[in-house]
Order: structure tokens, then C-alpha cells, then sequence
């Protein structure tokens, strides 16, 4: 498996390599995100914009009003807590034709440390009018959401973390903005995850399966826009229905499928699993994983409890 990090940055010099619009903003951290690969094969379209979010989402806004094809990158946290007026006001309300790009988003960078941890990002973005918000699980998927985006005509929000994720499709996949993966089939419980966390969603499934239980696994890569009626399909006849991200309980993926299934009728349970009301802190992947019940382990507990508090009700 290649680091998703690493990923990304070959693929902004084959983009750039393919079309001369395209053109990277880096905000001090090539070294860490990977974007000193297209530094290094197209320097004339490279801008090292320094430790100033703010100012470099303005010149992307305005590079883009010249007919460019501008991939902001920076740290997640840097771009939807630092430079969030920026996005809102040059990029989001004039539909300007910016990516913006947040790597070492999520819980697992705690070597980097607790102020750099961002599990907020999918509620801010997903609240901004007029932005595309995606999330890949995979390094096909993120390949073939950079390729749409590089197409399409206005803001993107692309989620993306630091480390490698095992490969859960192939190179023939083709990413449709909106579109709802059923991944595995069940008959007792559904998982809806998105990002890295689908692999691990996936894993509990197993291991769910070893305790009698068959549960599903549904992957929201785009959360905004999101084809509700599909989703709504993709959970249909169960009972509970679990939502699991690497993301703050309040205002992402949970929110999401809470809104759309209360929406029409009468609505499923639903548990919602990620980062309760609570900041990050510094600590190794493993034990994050564990402490905010997102390791594999963790879900199948949590599923087996939330199975036996609805059998005893």
C-alpha cells in the first residue's frame, strides 16, 4: 500500500503534466504533504505561499478568475479553522474553481500533535453553500475524484489523511459525485462510513460475523452533494443502522444520515460512532483508535451493546 499523502502528490504532476491550468499553492508543508513532487517537475507552476493560509486561498481565488486550475494544500485544520473566512467569502460565495485540499485530516497524526488534529472538517465544509465535500476511502478512489475535480467547474473540499489504507476498489473505479456504495451485504445491521474508516468498518463486519451477526457496510464518499434517495435505498428494511467516521459525532457523516433518513417517515435507530464532543490529544494510531471506539474491536463491541439494549427494550 502507498501513503494516501503520497498518492496525491504523484497524481498533481500528472495532472500538471496533462493540463498547463494546473497550478499548486503550498502553505509550508511540501515535505510533509507530498506536494514537493509537483514542486520538483513543475516548478513555474508551483507558489510557496508560507504559513499563511489566508492569504493563499485569496491568491487561489484569484488565479482561478485568470482561467487556473489552483489545488490549495495544507494541513486540514489549517484550511477550515485559519482560513475559513477566506473560503467562505472569495471561494464558496463566488464559486470560484479552487481545491482545497486537507491532508492530515482526522485522528491519526498525533505524533504531530493535539493542536493539529482537525475531526471538525466535514461539519464546517458540509455547511458551506456551494462546496463539494469529499471523502475518499482508497488511493483508486482519491485518484478518480482528482480527475473529476480537475474537471469540474467550481469549489472542492477533498479529504485526505497521511498514512496508507488498504485498497478497497481498483483501478477501474470511476467516482460519481453523490453516489452510494453498498460494499458488503447484511441482513442484522448497517454500517455507513466514509474515508479510511470504511476498512475498519469493514473489519468489524467480520468479526461481527464470527459472533452470528451479519451486518452491511455502506460507503458515503461524497457527503456533499449526496444522492439522498439512494442512501435512503442502501439502508432500507433494518432496524439499526450505525454510522461510523473518523470525525466528530455532531455535524458530519452521523448528522448526515440522521438528517436524511428522519427526512421522510418514520426513521430507523441510529447509533452514531466517531469523536465524541471532545478535543484530539498526542498519542500513537492504535491507542486513538481505540480510546474514541473506532478500532475495529471497538465498533463490534459497541454494535453487540446497542444489539442487546434494543432486544431488552
Amino acid at each position: 500500500m502507498k501513503a494516501m499523502r503520497d498518492v496525491w502528490g504523484e497524481k498533481l504532476v500528472e495532472l500538471g503534466s496533462g493540463d498547463p491550468r494546473t497550478i499548486v499553492l503550498d502553505g509550508d508543508l511540501g515535505n510533509s504533504t507530498k506536494v514537493d513532487k509537483f514542486a520538483r517537475a513543475h516548478p513555474e507552476r508551483f507558489l510557496q505561499m508560507g504559513i499563511a493560509e489566508q492569504n493563499l486561498v485569496g491568491a487561489a481565488a484569484g488565479l482561478a478568475s485568470l482561467g487556473y486550475v489552483p489545488w490549495t494544500s495544507s494541513f486540514a485544520v489549517f484550511f477550515t479553522h485559519r482560513a475559513i473566512d477566506p473560503i467562505r467569502m472569495l471561494v464558496a460565495q463566488s464559486h470560484a474553481n479552487v481545491k482545497i485540499v486537507g491532508s492530515y485530516a482526522g485522528l491519526l497524526i498525533g505524533a504531530v500533535g493535539k493542536t493539529h488534529l482537525d475531526v471538525q472538517d466535514l461539519a464546517i465544509m458540509r455547511a458551506m453553500p456551494d462546496m463539494t465535500v469529499l471523502s475518499p476511502a482508497d488511493e483508486h478512489e482519491l485518484l478518480s475524484m482528482m480527475d473529476w475535480a480537475q474537471a469540474y467547474t467550481g469549489p472542492v473540499y477533498l479529504r485526505i489523511v497521511r498514512d496508507a489504507v488498504p485498497e478497497l476498489f481498483d483501478s477501474s473505479y470511476s467516482f460519481t459525485p453523490g453516489a452510494v456504495h453498498r460494499l458488503r451485504e447484511g441482513t442484522d445491521v448497517v454500517f455507513v462510513s466514509t474515508g479510511p474508516q470504511v476498512s475498519r468498518a469493514l473489519t468489524a463486519s467480520d468479526q461481527l460475523a464470527e459472533q452470528g451477526v451479519s451486518a452491511a457496510v455502506v460507503h458515503v464518499p461524497c457527503l456533499k452533494p449526496l444522492d439522498e434517495d439512494g442512501l435512503r435505498d442502501s439502508v432500507a428494511h433494518f432496524d439499526l443502522v450505525i454510522t461510523v467516521e473518523e470525525h466528530s459525532v455532531i455535524g458530519g457523516l452521523g448528522g448526515l444520515v440522521a438528517e436524511v433518513l428522519t427526512a421522510k417517515g418514520p426513521a430507523p435507530h441510529i447509533e452514531r460512532i466517531g469523536i465524541d464532543d471532545t478535543w484530539g490529544e498526542s498519542a500513537g494510531n492504535d491507542f486513538m483508535l481505540a480510546k474514541h471506539g473506532l478500532s475495529p474491536e471497538a465498533i463490534t463491541q459497541r454494535v453487540q451493546s446497542t444489539l442487546g439494549s434494543l432486544v431488552a427494550r
